[in-house]
Parts: structure tokens; sequence; C-alpha cells
């Protein structure tokens, strides 16, 4: 644990984990700073909470003064390590950690740490809640939502702190050392933050870089690039596969989902493979991560079967929203890159109108080309990628130029038939149009039920045929 009194600290970058870290410091005795590229205008939510509790606020652009008159910084997960005033201060010895490295020198108990390019969130969740149902203390937090620094004061030596990380948090961390770290898959995402897959997909390995052999990996044996991190893991490694049995975690046999904590040891059934209400095979592959997860934390089958006949969709994945006029409508705004999406598209047989775009976060849209020709009727482009988005998919699929989500919402209703399926899966991040992708998955849904009662279609209380 760290000795932050009467040590002056800044913080980069006022999000809302940097906003939870200022004000942690400062109770710890810190001599707290903020520093933000935005306006005092732009920060005028977040500014009487922290000028109430003493802390300097430094907006509209980082000053290097600042930065060099500290003990510690602390960057916020949005603040690339490339940022010049960052670069220079790294070059003088100064120390730089985030929030998550931050967060877990404090947090008390045991870390189940869940990263990967897709279905972190809905893995993070179902986790909480077998852990919750096998009745050992827990807390959920990270890239979820909650920052890991609020939970320190909950936490206690008996609690599981399950984390979703990031790329983005994981690049800071130093000790970071969860007891059991999930990997679920390593596919392009960020290459505009990170330069290059590779860069990228070390940045994800670094969930497991200060454990022993004394805790736990799990790695998917179905994604080429997260089993290849089996080879650097200190850890020893537990496996999930839709495709095949392995010798050690999670896998489907005859329609159920088996368990097998070591080689020698007997294989258990855990549940059925229909009692998964999730939809898409790509839930069945976070169904297994939790389940080999949870194993290993020591919840039982029963409580394990329980959880997951219960969990409900988490919003923004893949969320069923409305049946209108026999037409589904699903919000998966959390699909901010290319692989999200196509696992989105898998999820329907055929039949779709997909909203694609938003800011580009150099992908490859092309590697959508043979779901899109099998499963889409018609994509409808929005946002600054969209021009690159057309370029890449002209002559694959009918190609729709609507700008803005609304018009987009708009074209694709009426374009469709009962029977088909409205998909928001965007492949891009949301920070052109929108705050956060949840703000563009609720603005989706609001345009949904406007539309409604604009057309005075029927709405239908239940999924239709596809769910």
């Amino acid at each position: 644990m760290m000795d932050l009194k009467g040590k002056k600290v800044l913080v980069v970058g006022l999000g809302k984990s940097g906003l939870a870290a200022a004000l942690f410091l400062r109770r710890q005795g810190a001599q707290v700073t903020v520093s933000d590229i935005r306006s005092a205008e732009a920060l005028a939510k977040e500014l009487p909470a922290l000028l109430d509790e003493g802390i300097m606020v430094e907006s509209g652009g980082h000053g290097l003064l600042t930065f060099r008159r500290q003990d510690l910084i602390v960057v916020s997960p949005g603040v690339p390590l490339d940022t010049p005033e960052l670069v220079q201060v790294k070059a003088f010895g100064l120390p730089v950690i985030g929030e998550l490295e931050l967060a877990a020198r404090f947090l008390k108990g045991k870390i189940l740490a869940i990263t990967g390019s897709n279905g972190k969130t809905t893995t993070t969740a179902l986790v909480g809640e077998i852990l919750e149902a096998s009745g050992l203390p827990t807390l959920v937090g990270g890239n979820i939502g909650v920052p890991v620094i609020s939970l320190i004061d909950e936490s206690k030596d008996d609690t599981w702190s399950v984390l979703e990380v990031s790329s983005f948090q994981l690049e800071t961390t130093e000790q970071f050392h969860p007891a059991i770290a999930v990997i679920l898959n390593i596919t392009p995402d960020h290459l505009d933050r990170h330069g290059s897959f590779e860069n990228y997909a070390l940045a994800k390995e670094r969930i497991f870089a200060a454990q022993t052999e004394k805790d736990f990996v799990v790695l998917n044996a179905d994604n080429v690039r997260a089993a290849a991190a089996a080879a650097r893991s200190a850890a020893p490694v537990y496996w999930f596969s839709v495709e095949h049995q392995v010798q050690v975690g999670a896998w489907i046999e005859d329609g159920t989902v088996r368990f097998r904590k070591a080689q020698d040891a007997e294989t258990e059934t855990i549940m059925p493979l229909s009692a998964i209400p999730l939809k898409g095979s790509h839930n069945v592959e976070n169904v297994l991560a939790a389940v080999c997860a949870t194993r290993l934390a020591g919840a039982s089958a029963e409580a394990i079967r329980s959880a997951v006949e219960k969990f409900k969709a988490v919003e923004h994945r893949l969320e069923f929203v409305a049946t209108l006029n026999g037409v589904e409508f699903y919000n998966d705004s959390k699909a901010t890159n290319v692989d999200a999406t196509a696992k989105a598209i898998a999820a329907f047989p055929k039949g779709v109108h997909l909203i694609l775009g938003g800011k580009d976060k150099n992908s490859d849209y092309t590697q959508l080309t043979d779901l899109l020709r099998s499963r889409v009727r018609a994509v409808y482009t929005i946002g600054s990628a969209a021009p690159k988005i057309e370029s890449h998919l002209r002559g694959v699929v009918s190609l729709h130029s609507c700008e803005t989500l609304d018009r987009a919402v708009s074209a694709a209703a009426t374009a469709a038939h009962p029977g088909d399926i409205v998909l928001l899966a965007p492949a891009c991040s949301s920070f052109d149009q929108f705050e956060n992708y949840e703000h563009r998955g609720r603005v989706f849904k609001e345009l949904v039920n406007e539309w409604q009662s604009i057309s005075g279609w029927p709405a239908g209380a239940e999924r239709g045929a596809h769910s």
C-alpha cells in the first residue's frame, strides 16, 4: 500500500475514473491537481466537487511545468501515453500509473480480472452474479462503469473484486495482480491508439504480467492470439472452447457445458447448453469463460447454473429493444469493433438491416463481406467513418448513406419487412457524434420508440422467430 500523505499527485484526464481517483487521492492526504484538455465550461459538472476538496484544476490544456512539479502522475484510461507532456516527464523518471494500478494497490481481498476485445462486460457481470449466488463476498467494477477505486472502501480480506479491464487500463499497470486473469479473445481493435495489432495484444497480456504459479489464467482455446498468450504465463493455464474438449477448463460436449479442474479429475456436467438464455454463439464463449473462472474461484456448479439461467443481457450488448410491425430492433452499441459487429450479425440467420459507423479505429470493414452477403439486406452508414465503410463494402451489399443515427433508424425501419431485423452494431467508436457507446445506445432506443409513435406500427411484446 502506498503512502500518499503530503505527496504531490497529478491526475491527467477528468473522466469518471479520473474524478474518482482525484477524490480518493485527496482523502489519502495527497496534494492533488487535475489536468484536462477540455475547457472549464466543459468540466462544469465536475469542478465543484474538486474545488470543495481543495483540488487544483488545470483546464483547457496541459502545462509541462504542472506535470514536472509532481511526485506521482495518475493517467485516466482515455489519455494516450504518447501525450507530449507524459513522454517528457517519463523521460525525467517521474512515476506514471493508471487508476487501475493505483486502486489495485489499496484493494483488499482477491481480484478476478477479465479482458478481451469483445464480451468483457457481459462476462464480468455474469461472473459477479455467479460469485454472489455462491455466497462469496463480491464487488464488480472497472471498465464496466464503476471505477475500481470506488470499490476500495467496501473491499475486505475475503472479497472477490471482479474487474472488467481494458487495454487502455492495462498499459499503465505495474504491480496489478489478479488471482484469476481471463482473456476472452484478442482481435484487432484500438489500432489508432496502440499502433499495431501486436502492441494491442501485448497490452492485453499485461493482465497476467505480475501473476505467479499460485494464480490462474483462463484463455480462449479457439482464438489464435489469445491462445498464444499461454506461452508467456507464469500461472497455470485453463482453457475454454466451443469447438473441442480441453484438458483443463470448460467446453461443450453432447449439448452440455462441461468442466474439469485437473487432468486426472472427473469431468463435471455444469448445465445443458439450452439453459443459456443469451443470444449468439459468442455468448456461449462468455458463459464458458465465466464457468471456468468461477469454478476456480470456488463457485459451485449449482450456483453457476442458477445464475446463468437468470442472467439478462447487459444493456447495449445485443439488447432487444422492440418488435414493431413484425420487425425486431436490437441495440448492440457496444459493438465498437469489426469482430464484435461480426458476432452480432452472426446471431441472426438473415434479414438484417445493419447500422454501421461512427469514429473509425483504423479498422478493416472488408472482414464483414461474407456475413453481409449471406445475412444482411442493407447497410445504413453514419458518422465520420461512413466514407471509408462505403468504400470497403461497395458492391457487397446495398448501401445507404444516412450521416446521422436518426436518419439511419428511419431509413432502416421504412425498408424493413415483417420478420426482418434492424440492428445497431456500429463497428466504430461513438466519439464523433455521442459522448460514449451508452449514449449512442440510449439514443437508438429513444429513436425506435419515437418511430413507433410516428409510424403507428403495432408493437409486439415478445421477440419473434429469431430470438
